[in-house]
């Protein structure tokens, strides 16, 4: 364990800061996507009316990706990460605010304004470590990116759980939100630390334009990336809402349960550079995923036999499977995606990813709502997403093939 730790260790103090800026910033990620549905349902709104609002959020990345993506390539990266810092804590206080008042105006203007914010840095990171960090150290440095979603639960998560279960009028849904939001500015701090002479590729070309890139190439790399994102949406952002609604959880209990998931997933995504080393992606990928979507089918399908007092306990086992099954694929998949496309191609990815993870769940989030309305079982919206999910696990062990194939034949 300690010569795991040790290897993150050697990282770039710069690339140690951003991380820490993205762990702030997934605090506040973390915690609206698991603890404010339940806070509006509090205040009154359904899982309908939550739907609708949220999908804003991933219209705002969605409409800010794709250029931004175009504009990063040859130009320098850290003056974005000063927006994000800022900016998705303030668009986080105005969507409690919203809530509060029951503004809906406040709350989609808000909800837009954030997910642009967040674009700022979940679209530039992983161009910034592939570019400042030396090619032996990009496995662990994405690892540790894609683990602050882990260690940024696992804070969020124990403060909500502890603090709720001590005093829930004190401690309630929207005060607790707000404190996280408030401690989360912290961000802005270590980007200002961060080392300001960070490399920057030069341009091939004169002018960056769509003819520029390699589209046969990143098309196909895109296309699991899509299928899983659509999938992802069905249950992602709701999965609070299928244990209060389904099971009767309460926020401190769901909190200590996710604490919990995070602690498994946080530990379990150290191991990917030695997973990688061990057995390889053209393994590891398929059967954690594939793992992971029996794990959520079992959980799903709790909804036909919840009267029985068993059900919960089968339902968080395999929610805690789950967990850090999918979120160890996240990284293997994300390396094998930017190293397919080539460094040419890598800031368009990286915004690719970004406009079709918003894109997917925005879609996702409304279709979602219109099922609620029409009285759908969240176990059946679940299984639309393991359907898709196994469809995107074939594309990406064809991919993972076709990878290696080209870099055998000199063509990567």
């Amino acid at each position: 364990m300690f010569a795991v730790v040790k290897e993150y260790s050697k990282l770039d103090k710069s690339v140690l800061n951003i991380v820490t800026v993205e762990f702030f910033v997934q605090m506040i990620n973390v915690s609206f996507m698991s603890i404010l549905p339940l806070y509006m349902k509090v205040e009154g709104y359904s899982d309908a009316q939550y739907a609708h609002f949220t999908s804003f959020r991933y219209l705002g990345m969605l409409a800010l990706a794709l250029f931004l993506g175009m504009y990063i390539k040859g130009r320098k990266i850290i003056p974005l990460f000063y927006i994000a810092a800022f900016g998705v804590p303030l668009f986080g206080l105005l969507i409690l605010i919203g809530v509060h008042i029951h503004s809906n105006a406040l709350l989609l203007v808000s909800h837009l304004l954030w997910g642009t914010a967040y674009t700022f840095i979940q679209i530039p990171i992983l161009p910034y470590i592939l570019r400042n960090v030396p090619h032996k150290q990009h496995t662990p440095a994405i690892t540790l990116n894609f683990a602050t979603w882990s260690l940024a639960s696992i804070l969020s998560f124990l403060l909500i759980a502890v603090l709720n279960t001590a005093n829930p009028v004190i401690f309630n849904e929207r005060h607790l939100l707000s404190g996280i939001v408030i401690l989360s500015f912290s961000g802005i701090y270590f980007v200002t630390r961060m080392n300001k002479n960070e490399h920057v590729p030069v341009k091939k070309e004169k002018s960056t334009s769509f003819k520029s890139y390699d589209w046969h190439i990143i098309s196909k790399a895109m296309i699991p990336t899509s299928i899983i994102a659509l999938g992802a949406g069905f249950t992602i952002p709701f999965i609070s809402l299928f244990f209060s609604n389904v099971h009767g959880m309460s926020t401190a209990q769901f909190s200590y349960m996710s604490f919990a998931a995070s602690c498994i997933v946080a530990y379990a995504a150290l191991w990917v550079p030695k997973i990688k080393q061990g057995i390889g992606y053209k393994k590891a990928v398929p059967l954690t995923q594939s793992l992971a979507i029996m794990a959520l089918i079992t959980m799903a399908t709790t909804q036909y036999y919840n009267t029985l007092s068993v059900s919960v306990y089968i339902a968080i086992i395999f929610y805690l499977l789950r967990q850090p099954l999918m979120n160890i694929a996240a990284p293997m998949t994300s390396d094998i995606t930017m190293k397919y496309v080539g460094e040419r191609n890598r800031e368009m990815t990286s915004a690719l990813t970004s406009a079709i993870w918003s894109g997917s769940t925005f879609f996702s989030a409304m279709i979602f709502g219109i099922l609620r309305q029409l009285n759908v079982d969240y176990v059946n919206i679940f299984l639309i997403t393991a359907a898709m999910y196994m469809v995107g696990v074939v594309w990406y062990v064809y991919l993972i093939k076709d990878y290696h194939k080209r870099e055998e034949g000199g063509m990567i």
